[in-house]
C-alpha cells in the first residue's frame, strides 16, 4: 500500500491504462482463447478443438471469461505500472539502463504471477471435464477453498515464474527499439500513428507467444488436474512427450491461433494503451 501512496499522478496512469487496454481485447479473443486451450489440453487439432465447442453450444462458448477478465485486466496493469514505478528509481540511482529495464521487467512480471489462481480457475473451467464440476468462477473457488488446501489456486506456478520475466523483457526491448527507429512526426497522419502502434504490438505479441508456447502447454497441463500430488515442470514435460507419441513437435500444438490471437490481442492492447495514456497525461 505505501508503494502505491508514493506514486506520481504519470505512474498512476500507467495502471490505468493496462487495465483499460485489456478490458478492450479480452472479449474479442476470448472464444480464439478457447479453442487454443482445447489444443494445448487434449493436443489435438484446430478442426477438432473447434468442433467441441461447436458440440457444446453457445452457451458454453464464453464460460471461464470471469478469471481471464480479471487476471489480465490486472495482470497488464502490473505489467505496465509496475515496470515503470520500478524503472524510474532505478535509473534516478545511476544504474544500467539496460540492467534497470530486466530487473523492472522481472519484477513486473513476478507481480503478475500472483495472479495464478485466475489462470488457475480458467484452466478448470475451460477443461470440458469439469463442465459439471463447477457452475462458474464463485463456485469453483469455493469448491477448491472448500475441499483442498490453498496451495491448489497455485498449480503451475513455476511455468508461469519462467513465462512471465522472460516475455516481459522481451516485450519491452523491443517495443522501446520499435519506438526509437520508428518515429512519428506531429504532422503524420493519424491513421498511420495507430497502424504503427498496432503493429509494433502485433508483432512483438506474436514473436512472445510462439517462444513462450510450451510454459503455457506445461501450465495447462499441470493445472487440468485438481488434488492429489503437484508435479515439477520436468515431469509434467516427460508425461505430455509421452501422451502425444513421442513428438516435441507436440508441444506446439496451438502455436498458430496462439499467435494469431496474440498477434491481434497485442496489437489492440498497444493501440489501447498508447492512446489512453496520452488523453490521461494530457488532461
Amino acid at each position: 500500500m505505501a508503494f502505491f501512496m508514493h506514486l506520481s499522478r504519470e505512474e498512476y496512469s500507467e495502471f490505468v491504462c493496462g487495465c483499460g487496454a485489456a478490458i478492450i481485447n479480452v472479449g474479442i479473443t476470448f472464444p480464439i482463447n478457447k479453442v487454443i486451450f482445447r489444443q494445448m489440453l487434449h493436443g489435438v487439432g484446430l478442426r477438432n478443438a473447434a468442433s467441441q465447442l461447436v458440440n457444446e453450444g453457445f452457451s458454453t462458448l464464453y464460460r471461464g471469461i470471469g478469471p481471464p477478465l480479471l487476471q489480465k485486466t490486472i495482470s497488464t496493469s502490473l505489467m505496465f505500472g509496475t515496470y515503470d514505478a520500478i524503472q524510474k528509481p532505478l535509473l534516478e540511482s545511476d544504474l544500467d539502463s539496460r540492467l534497470a529495464k530486466v530487473i523492472a521487467a522481472l519484477v513486473a512480471g513476478t507481480a503478475e504471477a500472483s495472479l495464478t489462481p485466475f489462470e488457475r480457475i480458467q484452466t478448470l473451467l475451460q477443461d470440458n471435464h469439469y463442465n459439471k464440476n463447477f457452475i462458474n468462477m464463485r463456485h469453483a473457488i469455493k469448491v477448491i477453498a472448500h475441499d483442498y488446501s490453498i496451495s491448489e489456486f497455485y498449480r503451475g506456478l513455476t511455468p508461469i515464474l519462467l513465462r512471465n520475466g522472460p516475455s516481459n523483457i522481451s516485450f519491452f526491448f523491443l517495443r522501446e527499439a520499435a519506438n526509437s527507429y520508428i518515429v512519428i512526426t506531429p504532422t503524420a497522419w493519424t491513421g498511420y500513428k495507430f497502424f504503427k502502434e498496432f503493429l509494433t504490438g502485433a508483432f512483438i505479441g506474436a514473436l512472445n507467444s510462439a517462444l513462450f508456447y510450451p510454459c503455457n502447454v506445461l501450465k495447462v497441463h499441470m493445472q487440468s488436474n485438481l488434488g492429489g500430488p503437484f508435479q515439477n515442470i520436468k515431469d509434467a514435460a516427460i508425461e505430455i512427450y509421452r501422451e502425444r507419441g513421442n513428438k516435441v513437435s507436440y508441444f506446439y500444438r496451438g502455436v498458430h491461433m496462439n499467435y494469431t490471437r496474440s498477434f491481434v490481442s497485442w496489437g489492440v492492447i498497444n493501440v489501447a494503451y498508447e492512446n489512453l495514456k496520452y488523453f490521461l497525461v494530457k488532461n
